[in-house]
């Protein structure tokens, strides 16, 4: 019977993790096959193995993660405001999803936008989530009440946080800031899920501008824990532990972030991407590249996560840093956008999708090659860890380890490798520098590293 058990049980585990990222569910199912029913050496083997999975850099580096979430979790400091109301602008992915939340984690929220049709599917998205999460009915239904439609714009007089989530355009943002300010109750917060324009542009028509913060949270707002809390250098310090606070509040990670074009975890993905797009035009199949990305830990690979954020997105958020970092913007990212594939949401982008979920296969890619070179990992893992070293060396964040707890949560970053500084420094600082110069070498200055590996 245990041989058929551990059949079905290995079955389930493989599903979820590799054994090489993630041993200790693999070690119990092979202790329970051999040794798990005898009372002679059961005992002892499971001792045995106990030891040696708690010696292993798995164990450290998960060890190391739990607290480095409790590093994000102690930020900010006591403060007696408390927001109860919460007003969202923008009715789309991102602002919807995040005024359900709010709503599910018990706040008053009011959702706006320029029209009720535009509001209607993120109530629709509201409800399938509160089912899902709220078993009660009638606390389900206490939830759905707290969550208002308000096309008018009527919430943010009485609201305590007023949080912006329409599409990035300076222009656009600015107009409806000078709205709000004049409805605005005194002392009430306003927030911008804005993720990658610098909040030193966003606020200058405010009357108030060092209350003036960023909360950037990640799609899928239900799943992914991080929220950068943005600031810039004369931000109020009350503004900002009202943030902590009300991210904290809401059951998410708070990561406070310097403002600068793409904050932390933007700013790491997009080398990430960009370098995808690389391999994709030399040949590389696209499902390859995703498929070396999540063996090394990722929980998911550049050109499925591309489709997942929004081929729009994650144009906009090129061109941004381009511009800031002199990065050319991928072109067949700016072709497909052009064309209306936008990834999951349109239903194709570099995948086709299909009830949520990327079908392996490119539309129309050009990508026929099985061959994978042998640099692969690296050249998709590396950028990342060297933009994390320069957002330190630009104190984007105060620490490594901070740096470390955003992206590990931020980006799904492998939780097992501890982080990419860490990744960097188990691996030996000198050897990645080394070998980001031989890509440099072969590839371009894109590998270059940066200056801030010296003060690593």
């Amino acid at each position: 019977l245990r041989p058929a058990v551990r059949k079905m049980l290995l079955k389930q585990v493989r599903e979820k993790a590799r054994e090489d990222h993630y041993p200790a569910p693999y070690a119990m199912i092979a202790n329970w096959t051999a040794d798990g029913a005898s009372t002679t050496t059961g005992y002892e083997v499971e001792a045995s193995s106990f030891a040696e999975l708690m010696c292993s850099s798995t164990s450290r580096n998960l060890v190391r993660v739990f607290f480095l979430q409790n590093r994000l979790k102690s930020q900010g400091k006591r403060t007696d405001t408390e927001v109860k109301h919460v007003h969202v602008v923008g009715a789309g992915v991102m602002g919807g999803d995040i005024a359900a939340w709010c709503a599910l984690r018990g706040h008053t929220v009011t959702l706006q936008d320029r029209e009720q049709k535009y509001i209607d599917p993120a109530m629709e998205r509201a409800a399938k989530l509160f089912a899902k999460r709220v078993r009660d009915d009638e606390l389900r239904k206490t939830t759905t009440e707290r969550l208002r439609s308000d096309v008018d714009g009527i919430g943010a007089i009485d609201a305590d946080l007023v949080i912006e989530a329409i599409y990035e355009n300076l222009e656009a943002k600015q107009a409806l800031y000078e709205s709000l300010q004049a409805k605005m109750k005194p002392g009430a917060i306003l927030a911008t899920n804005t993720s990658s324009i610098r909040l030193e542009e966003l606020r200058t028509v405010l009357r108030e501008p060092q209350r003036f913060i960023g909360l950037h949270f990640f799609n899928p707002v239900a799943m992914l824990p991080l929220v950068e809390v943005i600031r810039c250098d004369d931000t109020d310090q009350d503004a900002l532990d009202i943030g902590f606070a009300f991210t904290k509040g809401i059951a998410k990670l708070p990561l406070e972030c310097r403002s600068s074009p793409g904050f932390v975890v933007n700013r790491i993905l997009a080398p990430y991407m960009s370098e995808a797009m690389h391999l994709a035009e030399e040949g590389v199949a696209l499902a390859e590249i995703d498929k070396a990305a999540v063996a090394f830990g990722m929980p998911m690979g550049p050109v499925e996560l591309a489709d997942s954020v929004g081929l729009d997105v994650a144009l906009h958020v090129s061109k941004v840093l381009g511009a800031s970092m002199n990065r050319p913007v991928p072109a067949t990212l700016q072709a497909m956008v052009d064309k209306g594939l936008l990834g999951r949401k349109s239903g194709q982008g570099y995948y086709v999708w299909e009830n949520g979920k990327a079908l392996k296969k490119s539309p129309d890619n050009g990508s026929k090659s099985t061959h994978l070179p042998a640099d692969i990992e690296d050249r998709l893992i590396l950028p990342m860890v060297n933009e994390a070293v320069a957002c330190l060396y630009d104190k984007v964040v105060a620490d490594a380890d901070l740096l470390d707890a955003g992206v590990i949560f931020g980006t799904g970053f492998a939780p097992f490798r501890g982080g990419p500084l860490h990744y960097a420094k188990e691996r030996g600082t000198t050897a990645v520098v080394m070998r980001l110069n031989e890509l440099a070498k072969a590839h371009g200055e894109r590998f270059e590293p940066h200056p801030g590996w010296s003060g690593l």
